[in-house]
Parts: C-alpha cells; sequence; structure tokens
C-alpha cells in the first residue's frame, strides 16, 4: 500500500498530491464515474516514448531472472551444456551490472535534456561530468565479461582511475549548478 501511495505522489501532475488514506488511494486508482481523468490531482504520467518501453522491459527482464531465473547461464535449458570458470558472474549479477549501467545512461540524457528544457545550461555539464563513471561502469563490465582476466587487470586501475575523475567532475558540475542557480535573478 504505501508503494502505491508514493507512485501516486511521484507520478501525479500534482506535486503537493498527499494520498494518506485507502479511500483516497483507491479513488484516484478508480475514479467514480461522475469524475473525469482530466482533473490534474487524478491523471498520472503515462511515458509515451519507445525508449520508456524498451528499458521497462530490460529492466522488468532482469528483475525476473534475478527472481526466478537460473543463477548461471550454464542453467538455462536452451544453451546446452555450457562449462563457465568458478569466477564467472551469475546472471543475477549481470541483470544488476547491465541494468546500471542502462539506468546511468538514462540517467545522463535526463539530466541533459533537463538542462536544454529548463534553461539551465549548466545541468549539461553535469552530464559531462558523469562521462568518466560510466567509462569505470564499461571497464569492470568488460573485464567480468573476460571472467576477470589477469591480462585484463588494467581495467581495475582504470575503473578506478575514472572514477576518481568522475567523482570529481561531477562535483565540480555540481558547483557549477549551484553559482548558475546563485547568480539567477531572484525574482524568478
Amino acid at each position: 500500500m504505501a508503494v502505491a501511495m508514493t507512485t501516486l505522489s511521484l507520478f501525479s501532475l500534482n506535486p503537493n498530491f498527499s494520498c494518506k488514506s485507502k479511500r483516497c488511494l483507491l479513488s484516484s486508482l478508480y475514479p467514480s464515474p461522475n469524475r473525469t481523468l482530466s482533473t490534474p490531482q487524478y491523471r498520472l504520467l503515462m511515458p509515451k516514448s519507445p525508449g520508456f518501453v524498451t528499458v521497462s522491459g530490460v529492466l522488468g527482464a532482469g528483475l525476473a531472472l534475478t527472481i526466478v531465473g537460473p543463477a548461471s547461464a550454464s542453467g538455462l535449458p536452451f544453451l546446452g551444456q555450457l562449462s563457465e570458470p568458478s569466477n564467472a558472474l551469475s546472471l543475477p549479477t549481470w541483470a544488476i551490472h547491465v541494468s546500471s549501467v542502462v539506468e546511468w545512461i538514462t540517467a545522463m540524457a535526463l539530466v541533459w535534456q533537463y538542462g536544454e528544457k529548463s534553461g539551465f545550461e549548466s545541468w549539461k555539464g553535469l552530464s559531462w561530468g558523469m562521462v568518466p563513471l560510466l567509462g569505470g561502469a564499461f571497464c569492470a563490465c568488460t573485464w567480468h565479461f573476460f571472467y576477470n582476466a589477469e591480462s585484463l587487470e588494467v581495467l581495475v586501475a582504470l575503473q578506478a582511475a575514472l572514477t576518481v575523475i568522475g567523482n570529481a567532475t561531477m562535483c565540480i558540475a555540481a558547483f557549477r549548478i549551484y553559482k548558475s542557480i546563485e547568480e539567477r535573478p531572484k525574482n524568478l
């Protein structure tokens, strides 16, 4: 129940929408016939972009594999006999790795779009500041893809360096956002 209320609060068009009772929650999910869904308090935002559907599908598949799927690729019947080294990542772990990278790319795109649409160009800098951390994620996934090969241990050091650089660039970008907001006229 709490999850549903939080979801309704987050996706409502009215940012001050608070729904704390069961009756309020049910009336927003199933409005009475004399109410229309055009009232902003009762209309939920429904993403219409195909990218959202794709990301939702990937995340849903990852969640399904995490909850009920086999522990490794060798457990999938359609792959036949597959031998993996003992240090191979399980499918749920791969689902988490891949969905995290997809989530990070999505966040970068959303931050960029916010910067364009809001007029706060400094937000685009935050999106650029996220790039080194994405590079670090690619290093980790690549290293795991090759079963943590010793010959690729340079990727571990590169991931660490990109994480430090990414944290610094995001800190700088956040400071620039703070300064740009502070410099804007107060009458807006």
